[in-house]
């Protein structure tokens, strides 16, 4: 047997039959829907009972992809679509027909400085090196859409750095920021497993003022670390200002509803700079890491 070659699979790729499936000949049978291979078949595969299958398809194709690409960790920015860049800022004045719509513009444009923050500390965590193995870490993640999301992955490209973008598909027109590299730019129906990449490589988190989405992201988070459910990892909550004014945390402790402890879970923070330091120290102290 020394000197035979002992082959490695028997069974054809599905690739290799996906292609000959093109080429058969067209009779009544094979023109029928029920003739498809099942995994090319699109209406088979978006029917009602086929949702658990489409739930491990997007759990697994970013999963695997992510692996490909050697990213081990993902420093991750929430916040909101809707705080412009600085050079944008002032034509949101423009637009106002009243005084309420001023008010909201002067807020936005207030916090529109919270653009190049985001694109600070994605430029500073885009240089983390590689580990021993080529694995790398602080990988800057967004929602892939506009704002701070936008700003994240522009500072990440800023350094020449690669940068995942996580959309989702919405009711209303819209595409991944430019800044996202494109072998990384992932779309998704679902979500929960949208939520779950976010997470699943996530070892530092930057949460800028932002809306619903934005409070149903990290407050899942905050959830899943206050119930043991995850480890621990930096969660920088930026502009403290803005954070008290919309959620009266130490009104949750007073009420009985969250631990005093619980409020030791985030961290406020105001520049790049900070918060770097802080996921330093974090990963610095061995019982952390």
């Amino acid at each position: 047997m020394t000197d035979k070659i002992v082959p490695s699979r028997v069974f054809p790729q599905a690739k290799q039959d996906a292609e000959k499936a093109k080429q058969g000949v067209s009779t009544p049978q094979t023109e029928h829907p029920a003739y498809r291979l099942a995994f090319q078949d699109t209406d088979f595969l978006l029917r009602e009972d086929l949702r658990p299958v489409r739930f491990q398809l997007e759990l697994l194709k970013p999963e695997l992809l992510l692996d490909e690409a050697k990213i081990a960790s993902m420093f991750v920015f929430y916040g909101s679509a809707r705080i412009p860049e600085p050079e944008k800022a002032a034509a949101l004045l423009d637009l106002a027909t009243d005084d309420a719509s001023r008010r909201i513009a002067e807020r936005l444009i207030a916090k529109s400085r919270y653009y190049e923050v985001a694109r600070e500390l994605a430029r500073i965590a885009s240089q983390s090196p590689r580990d021993t193995e080529g694995w790398r870490h602080f990988v800057v993640c967004s929602g892939g859409g506009p704002s701070i999301m936008e700003a994240a992955n522009r500072g990440a490209a800023d350094v020449g750095a690669e940068t995942v973008g996580l959309n989702i598909v919405l009711p209303h027109e819209q595409a991944p920021n430019p800044y996202v590299t494109p072998s990384l730019s992932f779309q998704f129906h679902y979500f929960a497993l949208r939520k779950m990449h976010f997470l699943l490589r996530a070892r530092a988190l930057a949460v800028f003022p932002g809306g619903f989405g934005t409070f149903d992201e990290t407050f899942e988070l905050l959830t899943l670390i206050q119930t043991g459910k995850i480890k621990p990892i930096p969660v920088l909550l930026f502009g403290r200002e803005f954070w008290e004014r919309v959620v009266n945390f130490d009104a949750l402790v007073e009420e009985g509803v969250i631990a005093a402890r619980d409020l030791d879970l985030f961290h406020y923070v105001e520049t790049a700079e900070e918060a770097w330091a802080i996921v330093q120290d974090f990963y610095s102290e061995p019982a952390s890491a």
